[in-house]
């Protein structure tokens, strides 16, 4: 979750004429809201049929809500709390806040904050996280005045394929492959494998488990990972490149389409089993992916990764992404665990 909001002073009132009101999930209420996110993060822009498809899939025991705050009737901002499937916890929650540019400074922020600290009341938190962009100052001494504290960062990076050279890469995925490993889609094994979905699913969760998180992993349930994948809007089989040994599924690297800007792919997950590391599979996969996408015109790919994941940022930084600033994962302790 991400926070855009101005770091109001406490003594700031909100301005007459402001009211906060539950999401009602109509087709006005999510055009609203994701409009405000993507003025917000220009750089990342959603799609009313993304969020809609996020709402559809979240699973029974995560707690959710979701509110607009409106000036004289006009949406400036909104806020919402919620859980992580995969770092589960009943007690612990994300926060995510944004007001619209022009109305920042004005309170907007802190009295959507405090509403969603009165809701969440009757849960009785135990933490609660956000994350913000480093270069995003105001927002950063919003959350840090309020108690929060710096434990992961994430970067965000993008490749422009058009200045993309593949020659240093020369044989790096024949050597990968040279032992009898091959790469295939997603499209390609749904036409032959029967057990696809079960084997994506347990590749994912094994090859996940190993990745950097700032909360314990708890698995995700294999219903839930497939409305995730299969039902995703963005969802393009032939872009989801799978390691194969013989029959197992060992490695992969997915790319999924990008509503706000259909020049760019975005880069879901990129993972190899832990006993087949080493050997440059995950490369191979990688310039797949870019291969893929430049004989196809687009123009960017862009990932994220954790900052303490080295394996894999030096494989983009080696393939030339270049990062964005950073995302900061903040949190606050309210009790002990």
């Amino acid at each position: 979750m991400s926070l855009a909001i101005p770091s109001d002073a406490t003594t700031s009132a909100a301005p007459g004429g402001l009211s906060i009101r539950a999401f009602e999930g109509t087709a006005a209420d999510y055009a609203a809201v994701v409009a405000l996110n993507n003025i917000c993060f220009p750089e990342n822009p959603d799609s009313v049929e993304e969020w809609r498809h996020w709402d559809s899939t979240r699973t029974a025991r995560i707690k959710h809500q979701r509110w607009i705050a409106e000036l004289n009737g006009e949406a400036v901002g909104f806020g919402e709390y919620g859980q992580s499937e995969s770092m589960y916890h009943p007690q612990k929650f994300r926060l995510s806040l944004a007001v619209h540019p022009a109305h920042q400074g004005r309170g907007i922020g802190r009295a959507l904050y405090g509403h969603i600290l009165a809701a969440l009341a009757p849960h009785d938190p135990i933490s609660l996280r956000a994350e913000v962009r480093a270069d995003m100052a105001r927002a950063v001494r919003f959350v840090t005045e309020r108690g929060f504290v710096e434990d992961m960062r994430f970067w965000e990076s993008y490749l422009e394929l058009a200045s993309f050279d593949p020659a240093p890469f020369a044989g790096a995925e024949e050597r990968a492959l040279a032992s009898g490993i091959t790469i295939t889609t997603v499209a390609e094994l749904q036409a032959r494998d029967p057990h696809y979905r079960r084997k994506l699913y347990e590749l994912d969760q094994a090859a996940t488990a190993d990745e950097p998180h700032p909360e314990p992993i708890t698995p995700v349930p294999q219903a839930t990972y497939e409305a995730w994948v299969f039902d995703d809007p963005n969802y393009l089989p032939e872009a989801n490149f799978i390691a194969l040994d013989g029959d197992r599924y060992i490695g992969m690297s997915t790319l999924g389409a990008n509503q706000g800007d259909p020049t760019e792919l975005h880069v879901g997950f990129t993972g190899v089993l832990r006993e087949y590391r080493g050997r440059g599979i995950a490369l191979a996969l990688k310039l797949r992916t870019i291969d893929y996408a430049r004989r196809r015109g687009f123009r960017r790919l862009v990932t994220s990764n954790a900052s303490i994941n080295r394996p894999m940022l030096r494989i983009n930084e080696a393939l030339g992404f270049v990062k964005r600033p950073v995302w900061i994962s903040y949190r606050k302790l309210i009790k002990q665990e």
